[in-house]
């Protein structure tokens, strides 16, 4: 168990990786991140296990007014979770919900275009799936990527986070195979409060781990490219 905050993403990765050994030389195994801060935590973990890395699309949608709580969220596929008590707690009408999804989906494309290019999304079905963030709050955004995926029909799905609540992850337990978090804080109020350094993880920095995994071996972490602060 983590008992300290974690430098960055990929210290995160790392640490992670260790907590998931038990998957290491499993036939097929592929992570997938949540784009963009799940990716340099993804990438320590699919190096360590050897495993496949790939994206899933998840945005998430924020709620009028206030952004960083999230309402529900869409994922590739046409898939969208919304969480009800939040709309209804706040009086959100339907015309907001699907204005506010409509520019995500936008977003959503565009991602989809920069960093996978003409590249063909993975298989799913009949392989261990590991969705890795770098971290959970509501969860919305996990939820509708575990409901992406199991309707590809994977074989085994975990997903796993160096923090998260323990009521978001009681939650998904039962939604997945299994949920892997470093920490489990019940003083939890944000995912960055538990990193040293948080900063925004860029489109860049996105295309240049994607592409290390995808076209070859991956350097040494010190000739990777360093994370900038989110």
């Amino acid at each position: 168990m983590v008992d300290t905050l974690f430098e960055d993403r990929r210290d995160a990765g790392r640490r992670l990786s260790r907590a998931l050994r038990h998957l290491a030389g499993e036939p097929g195994l592929l992570v997938l991140a949540l784009p963009r801060g799940g990716v340099p935590v993804a990438w320590e973990v699919a190096r360590a296990l050897n495993a496949e890395l790939d994206l899933l699309l998840v945005r998430k949608l924020g709620t009028p007014g206030q952004p960083e709580l999230a309402m529900g969220a869409i994922a590739s596929g046409g898939i969208e979770v919304l969480n009800p008590a939040i709309i209804k707690g706040l009086g959100i009408p339907e015309h907001q919900i699907q204005e506010v999804a409509r520019a995500e989906y936008r977003e959503l494309q565009r991602r989809e275009r920069a960093y996978r290019g003409d590249r063909p999304p993975p298989r799913v079905e009949g392989r261990t799936v590991v969705v890795v963030d770098d971290g959970l709050a509501t969860g919305a955004t996990m939820r509708a990527a575990v409901q992406a995926l199991r309707a590809q029909h994977p074989a085994r799905l975990v997903v796993a986070v160096p923090v998260a609540p323990p009521d978001t992850v009681r939650s998904l337990q039962s939604e997945v195979d299994e949920v892997v978090a470093l920490l489990t804080p019940p003083n939890f109020a944000a995912v960055g409060q538990w990193y040293l350094d948080f900063g925004q993880t860029t489109d860049e920095e996105v295309r240049a781990l994607l592409q290390q995994a995808w076209n070859g071996p991956p350097p040494e972490t010190s000739s990777t490219p360093r994370e900038t602060p989110g």
